[in-house]
């Protein structure tokens, strides 16, 4: 969709077409409908999440599955998110593959308080678990930082699929 169009979109239509853009987070769309018009799309709505407060931007990053975890393996993925990680090939793992993740899925928990988010779409099953063992490493400001960018790189990729 262009620039014109969906700026021209009526707020309950720009809601709807994209309110799955941002992982189980409509507030985002709803938001930059009243904060519309935008140049770029994907900035207009990755702008309207880095105004939001803190536990507003800590809600969205918590409201992304865990890769291969729990959602995974009883099917409870967004179509998004499965597509995403089937991407990826985190629908094929190795059982030595499922249990690194698993254990650096826990270890990112344990040490941040939400999921570790990464756009999976541009990377691959390796590039996914050095990215998680490294960014262990970080600080809480730099992790929050880095998985609002990852977003920010979701949320583009998303809107290629629906605009």
């Amino acid at each position: 969709m262009t620039e014109p169009d969906f700026n021209a979109l009526s707020s309950e239509a720009f809601v709807q077409r994209y309110a799955a853009i941002v992982e189980h987070s409509p507030w985002v769309v709803e938001r930059a409908a009243a904060r519309r018009p935008f140049a770029d799309l994907a900035e207009g709505i990755i702008a309207t999440l880095a105004d939001a407060t803190l536990d507003e931007r800590l809600s969205v990053i918590r409201a992304h599955p865990e890769l291969a975890g729990r959602a995974a393996i009883a099917g409870t993925l967004t179509v998004e998110s499965q597509s995403e990680q089937a991407s990826a090939g985190l629908d094929r793992m190795t059982p030595d593959e499922f249990e690194r993740f698993h254990a650096l899925n826990a270890a990112y928990r344990a040490r941040f308080g939400f999921p570790f988010v990464i756009c999976v779409r541009r990377t691959d099953r390796a590039g996914i678990l050095r990215a998680m063992a490294e960014r262990l490493g970080n600080d809480d400001a730099t992790e929050m930082a880095t998985a609002l960018e990852e977003i920010g790189h979701i949320v583009r990729l998303r809107l290629e699929t629906v605009a």
